[in-house]
């Protein structure tokens, strides 16, 4: 599996099918990168983008939980 399928799968168990819009979403506006562009490198400043939106959708436990998680890919 790609990083951006493990990222995605990730996110969509919080977000449900809107997962998928959200990666590719904090990809574009904060990392200016395609998201099949995505690398290891990128994880921990994309966990951090993931915790701040996703605290918009989820509850704080929640978005810090999803974001630990993708910075552990």
């Amino acid at each position: 599996m790609s990083l951006y399928h493990d990222i995605t799968a990730v996110s969509e168990s919080y977000l449900g099918p809107e997962g998928e819009h959200f990666v590719s979403r904090q990809c574009a506006v904060y990392l200016n990168i395609q998201p099949h562009g995505l690398t290891r490198r990128h994880l921990p400043e994309l966990a951090r983008w993931m915790e701040l939106g996703g605290m918009r959708l989820l509850d704080t436990v929640k978005a810090k939980e999803m974001a630990a998680k993708i910075a552990r890919l």
